[in-house]
């Protein structure tokens, strides 16, 4: 299973990019979600890292399969994508298209059943908003936190945080990929470190800025 490629971007033709690793003299086609094709596209000759995820593509109705590689920026990207495709017709290369804007504004639309700007996205009309929001609403908080956390404010002289919260904040963190041990030291690190925390949203934002 290859999880991740260090290597020369050597071009992009829409989604997928050619990447040769620096040693082995073999090119791998990458496939790419929409909005990292755009940045990507800007980095053409140059040295990228990308996080994998490893699949096989059924060929004539299941005769044969091609293996193929996505990637992104980050494990977080990654299992944003992960979640992503367990929606019912939701295939990898339409959830690869879909993907038109970073992962924590896409949650977003989701967390506030907004149709409207999921259906702006390619590959998602109408019902397929209204099944995307129903199996993952619920499931897409902590990567919202997780792209906007750092901006969220805490009133001065606000509470030290409490349980319930520290106790959200740990379940957040694990959905966003960490070990539960992980997750509760580094709540524990950040409640500790600014006692005024107050929210679970505060915390995780203040423990994945300290890692």
């Amino acid at each position: 299973m290859v999880r991740k490629i260090t290597g020369r971007l050597e071009s992009m033709d829409g989604l997928a990019a050619l990447v040769t690793p620096a040693v082995g003299g073999i090119s791998y086609e990458v496939l790419v979600p929409a909005f990292l094709s755009e940045r990507l596209s800007q980095e053409v000759g140059k040295t990228v890292e990308l996080v994998t995820l490893q699949y096989l593509e059924g060929q004539g109705q299941g005769a044969s399969f091609i293996p193929r590689l996505i990637g992104f920026r980050t494990a977080h990207e990654r299992r944003f994508f992960e979640l992503l495709i367990t929606v019912k017709g939701m295939g990898n290369k339409k959830a690869l298209r879909a993907l038109a804007v970073e992962p924590g504004e896409f949650a977003r639309a989701i967390a506030e059943r907004d149709t409207k700007s999921l259906q702006s996205m390619p590959e998602i009309g109408k019902r397929m908003a209204e099944t995307v929001i129903a199996e993952l609403t619920g499931k897409v908080d902590a990567f919202v936190v997780y792209e906007s956390g750092r901006g969220i404010e805490t009133k001065p002289g606000a509470p030290a945080a409490r349980s319930g919260a520290s106790a959200e904040a740990i379940e957040m963190l694990v959905a966003l990929g960490e070990s539960r041990s992980d997750a509760e030291r580094m709540v524990e690190r950040a409640t500790g470190k600014d006692p005024a925390l107050g929210t679970s949203a505060s915390i995780v934002a203040a423990a994945l800025g300290s890692r």
